[in-house]
């Protein structure tokens, strides 16, 4: 071998380059399978609260379908569900200055998953909630009644947080669930303040604010007065006999449930 010099492939300052790129790539590398990792977890996630709704949703059926057979009246017009949006979770830990993790979404967020349950009155919110606490699993964490004591804003219905086991696979995960109980009037009344509420720029905000809580107050009463009127004609029935009510339920026989 001659004494000629040797010609590198690159020069010692693009060995540095090179040496610096590999260690960025190794960042972002890992940044990237902390993040995959993270969407996964979250999708998991979300999994799971989506399974707490199923099961607190059949629960609210059960009842209706054994309500109804006993009160001859469903007592539950309808029932909706709804799982929190991605946006929704990370804005909200961001307004509370709470880490975006799935442990702290776990812990600080009580309404990932919700269900709500829509009745014809009054007193049916508070029977079917009597109803649903009194299932041995059901841990109620929270109550809130916004009908006895209503928002600011006129905002009324019956708000339940509570706890609720989910048999998976490989594991059995006690998760939150926040259960609304409301109203068709009171329904009616929150979708549509809800809807405006997120309307921009819009003149007379004030008037506009004090005009749906007067409707509040007015569906409030209506609230009241249906029930006042329901419970009336009920007063005024006759009593059945104990042969009219096991005819009447031999005739519920080949009723579809």
């Amino acid at each position: 071998m001659n004494d000629e010099e040797i010609t590198l492939p690159f020069a010692p300052q693009d060995a540095e380059m090179l040496v610096e790129d590999k260690q960025l790539r190794e960042i972002l590398q890992r940044q990237a399978k902390k993040a995959i990792l993270s969407m996964a977890q979250f999708h998991e996630l979300e999994m799971m609260y989506t399974c707490a709704i199923k099961e607190v949703k059949t629960k609210f059926e059960v009842l209706s379908t054994e309500l109804n057979c006993q009160y001859k009246r469903n007592p539950i017009s309808y029932i909706t569900t709804r799982l929190k949006s991605r946006d929704s979770v990370f804005n909200k830990l961001a307004r509370k200055d709470l880490p975006l993790s799935i442990e702290s979404i776990e812990q600080n967020l009580n309404d990932m998953a919700g269900v709500r349950v829509v009745c014809s009155y009054i007193d049916d919110i508070y029977k079917l909630a009597e109803c649903f606490l009194a299932q041995d699993d059901i841990t109620l964490l929270e109550r809130k009644d916004y009908i006895k004591d209503p928002k600011p804003n006129g905002y009324r219905s019956l708000h339940l947080i509570v706890s609720v086991p989910v048999f998976f696979s490989e594991e059995k995960r006690d998760m939150k669930v926040e259960v609304q109980i409301r109203t068709i009037a009171m329904d009616f009344w929150a979708s549509l303040e809800h809807q405006m509420k997120y309307k921009k720029a819009i003149p007379d905000q004030d008037k506009i604010i004090a005009e749906l809580k007067r409707c509040a107050e007015v569906i409030s009463n209506t609230d009241r007065d249906m029930l006042a009127l329901r419970k009336h004609i009920e007063a005024v029935q006759d009593e059945p006999t104990e042969e009219e009510i096991l005819f009447e339920k031999l005739c519920q026989i080949n009723k579809p449930i």
